[in-house]
């Protein structure tokens, strides 16, 4: 505790720049933004089709207008303070504000995780139980499953960085990355961080990995179900509901696998940079893409949207 004392604390943290080549700053603020508008109008756009067209009231879109409402939320809780430092030198965040938004991060991308697994259960049950269907995917159940995958992303947040932010910063105070994420800013605490690393990987194990295992063992039924159907024509169908959740869920959890649970040997600034741009940009501004395109009945309620 003296060490701590007698060291100035950190009050604010400073980003550094997300690439050391000048010229290409101004091109990277323009295509984040264009990024985040899009993420912003797709995902927005989803949520308005799914709420006012009655024929989109089901379970299954339930489920998509929470999975839009978080890449909205993430990439805010992100993105601007990002477009700002590519135009300011300064490029800070007070201690506050770091913490604050690591809490929405977090909480954020753990609620995700919960999401995408419970959507895999509504498609499981749709597809090896279509005649329970409507007794086991109640309207109960979905705002239960919904209400608990939230509930999760709260208290596992609230639990990490509580963790992350009691620890003492004497400096330096230059987090390499463009928000402040778990890692990078563990770098810079003045004490052993040893106890934080194994939480992290305890969380990521059981709200990133474990969700993540019951998406597969919920697709290798759904799977073994659809060989059996005896026509061609009703395997494409039955898959193709699926297949929107499956390129998420590859998407989604790919890097974020990645990022939260490789070995630290195999950690680099520069790649965790990019991984996490690919979740924090990418994956929400492909979500209304891949809901949209890949689905007969998001087209059809858009058009009619329009007609309207």
């Amino acid at each position: 505790d003296m060490t701590s004392r007698n060291h100035t604390m950190v009050t604010y943290f400073q980003f550094l720049p997300f690439s050391s080549i000048p010229e290409i700053q101004g091109s990277l603020f323009c295509l984040v933004l264009l990024m985040y508008l899009s993420t912003l109008v797709g995902n927005i756009l989803i949520i308005v089709i799914t709420m006012v067209d009655a024929a989109l009231h089901s379970p299954m879109y339930f489920f998509l207008k929470n999975l839009s409402f978080l890449p909205i939320s993430y990439t805010t809780s992100t993105i601007p303070k990002m477009l700002v430092n590519f135009l300011t030198e300064g490029k800070g965040i007070s201690f506050l504000g770091c913490a604050t938004q690591m809490y929405a991060f977090s909480l954020l991308g753990i609620a995700e995780c919960c999401l995408l697994a419970a959507m895999a259960y509504d498609r499981y049950v749709a597809i090896c139980h279509p005649l329970r269907y409507t007794t086991m995917m109640s309207w109960n159940m979905c705002f239960l499953l919904s209400a608990v995958s939230w509930l999760i992303g709260v208290l596992a947040a609230l639990g990490q960085t509580t963790f992350i932010f009691t620890l003492p910063y004497c400096g330096p105070n230059r987090i390499n990355h463009f928000f402040c994420d778990l890692l990078p800013l563990l770098k810079l605490a003045c004490v052993s961080t040893y106890k934080n690393e194994i939480s992290i990987y305890i969380i990521a194990v059981l709200f990133i990995l474990v969700p993540f295992l019951f998406i597969v063992v919920s697709y290798v039924q759904i799977l073994h179900t659809i060989f059996k159907m005896p026509s061609a024509g009703g395997k494409r169908k039955t898959f193709s509901t699926c297949s929107s959740h499956l390129v998420m869920v590859t998407l989604f959890y790919g890097s974020a696998i990645v990022t939260y649970l490789r070995p630290k040997a195999f950690y680099s600034s520069s790649s965790n940079k990019l991984l996490s741009l690919s979740y924090t940009l990418l994956s929400p501004v492909m979500n209304p893409l891949i809901y949209s395109f890949r689905n007969k009945e998001v087209k059809q309620a858009l058009k009619r949207l329009i007609a309207k």
